[in-house]
């Protein structure tokens, strides 16, 4: 009878807790669970009964002997939705899947926009804020006082305490090898010494189109114009060179007053990238599309019109500027 009674006891004490697991998350949106340093299975319930996530049970304590697999949890930040259950849930803690942050740098964009997104992205430990530009290089092992340029223009994943400087050594360090890669398949006889100058260039292609199309002829262009020992004249540098001043307008004060950056009145490439880059600009920088084209000017619909004289060129200006004055 003793024996009876306590197989129904222990029967019963099961059943329960299977309920107790069972139960559905009391949530309605996605929540972010973290489970810090020193946690057990113990204290993570607790956390979802303080959240008010489930309900409580007498039976909750005889998890770890009845479920020794959910006992070995991970640290970590978990992504929990309204379509789990407490078991699930401790699944995911014991199954180390943390949740990911993602960060997306666009490209074209410029290192002090990098760094304003740096500063609010969520669950980022963040160690570069009151860093100088020369001092994050330091850090980053980069032998550059100026790091325009320098990361490569993507999405980044990341998990909880993350440092700001663990995503900018990685997008480092992706540029670095897409541009070694694309510099090991450049065309011939391009007129650029080095990678870092491929980089300049293909920070110019990266501010002078977003058109995918576009860009193999745009490099055309700027490789034409090296070539030919032509000023590259292209206003997103005399834009960077700038800096504050510029208020969206150019103008020809803009266009005369002499900057490092201002290609109207220096030879050859301005003295480091004036963007970050993607892919398909670096492509492009280091494989131009065949042509003469030596001009190109806005169309004034999306892309641009390329011209190989400088009549076409000026046909091509007046056209634009009367579509401009129209609208």
């Amino acid at each position: 009878m003793l024996a009876a009674l306590a197989g129904g006891a222990f029967y019963y004490a099961q059943q329960q807790l299977n309920q107790f697991l069972a139960q559905p998350l009391q949530i309605e949106q996605q929540e972010i669970l973290q489970v810090r340093r020193g946690a057990n299975i113990n204290s993570v319930i607790n956390q979802a009964l303080d959240a008010n996530w489930i309900d409580p049970s007498p039976f909750s304590r005889l998890v770890r002997r009845l479920h020794p697999e959910l006992v070995d949890i991970k640290v970590g930040t978990f992504a929990i939705d309204e379509t789990m259950s407490l078991q699930n849930m401790l699944e995911l803690v014991v199954s180390g899947k943390e949740y990911q942050y993602s960060i997306t740098f666009v490209e074209g964009s410029r290192f002090d926009e990098w760094r304003a997104l740096l500063k609010d992205a969520q669950g980022l430990e963040l160690l570069t804020t009151e860093m100088s530009e020369a001092e994050i290089a330091k850090s980053l092992g980069v032998e550059r006082d100026k790091l325009e340029g320098l990361f490569l223009a993507e999405t980044y994943n990341y998990t909880h305490g993350t440092s700001d400087l663990d995503i900018l050594r990685r997008a480092h360090r992706s540029l670095q090898q897409n541009l070694d890669n694309f510099w090991q398949s450049k065309q011939p006889k391009l007129p650029l010494k080095t990678p870092y100058e491929a980089l300049i260039l293909a920070s110019i292609i990266e501010k002078e189109t977003s058109v995918a199309e576009e860009r193999g002829l745009v490099s055309a262009v700027f490789v034409n114009r090296l070539n030919r020992g032509m000023r590259l004249q292209t206003d997103p540098t005399v834009i960077y060179g700038m800096g504050d001043k510029y208020q969206g307008r150019i103008g020809r004060k803009g266009l005369d007053t002499p900057t490092p950056y201002n290609t109207y009145i220096i030879n050859g490439l301005p003295p480091t990238p004036i963007a970050m880059v993607g892919t398909a600009s670096l492509h492009a920088a280091l494989n131009p599309e065949e042509s003469d084209y030596i001009y190109f000017v806005a169309s004034g619909k999306g892309g641009h019109v390329f011209s190989k004289t400088l009549a076409e060129h000026n046909r091509a200006v007046r056209a634009y500027l009367k579509q401009i004055r129209s609208k």
